[in-house]
């Protein structure tokens, strides 16, 4: 066993959340360890590709960011929190542009697509691979920096100590003023328990949380896990890939056996998973070659130039396993994706235990019981740094 390492403030996760709470303890000039389960790679956040929200047009506003929000939880979210989420949403989006991300634009301005429960256009994008670009900035922000990486590291067991908290990550024991609990969901064991399929990186198992809920944190909506409506469904490979829902957002519709549209393609995503659910349920769905539920997303109704710029990673995906989506319709059907409840946390990211916060896909609240898509990588960011920051002024008491 390694000697006990100590520093102002641990961080458990190195998905966007955990990233962006690192380099924030760090700049407000915290020494700051970061553990990972596996490698800093691997995590749900690299895999997002649809993008991230925040209120830049002409039209929009943070408060209307906000109410698109409150009624896509079903006016299930904590409003203090959504008002925090879509109020910094603009400046999240600038500080990511000084790390190196590099959102795209059009017309000396942001692309802004309109996403699924939204009232305006507000989508930013990077292409089709806006977590990998997000992930790779933070990630290179750490590597400049003098914070600690463990990788294969995943917690096992945390405690308070006389300063804060004793974690052991792997074979290290670390003493911290100030823990930040950003380890995702369980999606993954979930579909795997369930015999279903899932978008989510093998590591999204949930043992975090348990670890907090056993030490006394509160949680809420722990039961509301989000599906993501469109997952691949054929060709095999393809099984579980999270299709962009911008493909909606620039022209595809659903549509059943009959190739008769459905539902509103730019609904809220469970309402949207729902209706496919039950159009499969009445009989009107098509089967994949291996026996699985389906239903037609009429990808040809994008306008290449758009596909180009705004899904090309989507198109290489599909094209090298024989299957073109601007010239036949792909088969989709909704996929577990994402853990939409979690520990309960103020506006500060504080969870009910003093002295660990808790951020992204682990906290509860922001998103309610549905989450809208190009929520998840603002909330990593907003409230990572969010949480970064206060664990270092937590760690300094």
């Amino acid at each position: 066993m390694a000697a006990p390492v100590s520093v102002d403030v641990l961080v458990i996760g190195s998905g966007a959340s955990g990233l962006a709470a690192a380099v924030s303890a760090h700049r407000a000039g915290a020494s700051v360890a970061l553990a990972a389960k596996g490698s800093l790679q691997s995590c749900n956040s690299a895999k997002a590709q649809g993008g991230i929200q925040a209120a830049f047009g002409d039209d929009d506003s943070p408060e209307q960011h906000a109410e698109d929000v409150w009624k896509s939880s079903h006016e299930t979210a904590e409003r203090r929190l959504v008002q925090v989420l879509t109020g910094e949403a603009p400046g999240a989006i600038h500080w990511l542009e000084e790390l190196g991300v590099q959102f795209t634009r059009e017309n000396g301005g942001y692309r802004l697509a309109k996403c699924g429960g939204a009232s305006r256009k507000r989508l930013l994008q990077v292409g089709d691979r806006t977590g990998h670009a997000i992930t790779a900035a933070l990630r290179n922000a750490i590597a400049a920096s003098s914070v600690k990486t463990l990788t294969k590291s995943p917690l096992s067991s945390l405690e308070p100590a006389a300063n804060g908290w004793r974690a052991r990550c792997g074979e290290q024991v670390i003493d911290a003023g100030a823990v930040v609990l950003a380890a995702g969901g369980r999606c993954y064991r979930e579909a795997r328990e369930r015999g279903e399929l899932s978008t989510n990186h093998p590591g999204a198992t949930g043992e975090v949380t348990q670890i907090a809920v056993d030490l006394g944190a509160e949680s809420r909506d722990l039961d509301a896990l989000q599906y993501h409506p469109n997952g691949g469904a054929w060709p095999a490979n393809m099984q579980g890939y999270s299709i962009p829902e911008t493909t909606r957002a620039y022209g595809a519709t659903l549509l059943n056996a009959e190739h008769e549209e459905f539902t509103d393609p730019l609904g809220p995503r469970d309402e949207v998973s729902q209706a496919i659910f039950d159009e499969v349920s009445a009989g009107r769905g098509v089967e994949t070659p291996d026996g699985r539920p389906a239903v037609y997303l009429d990808t040809t109704r994008v306008p290449e130039a758009d596909a180009v710029v705004s899904l090309p990673y989507m198109l290489r995906r599909y094209r090298a396993a024989g299957v073109d989506p601007l010239r036949e319709p792909i088969l989709t059907y909704p996929v577990l994706h994402y853990q939409n409840g979690g520990l309960l946390i103020d506006e500060h990211g504080e969870t009910t235990l003093e002295g660990v916060f808790a951020c992204g896909e682990i906290a509860g609240g922001t998103h309610g019981r549905n989450r809208m898509m190009g929520n998840s990588l603002l909330e990593c960011t907003v409230f990572g740094r969010r949480a970064g920051a206060a664990a270092t002024e937590k760690a300094r008491v």
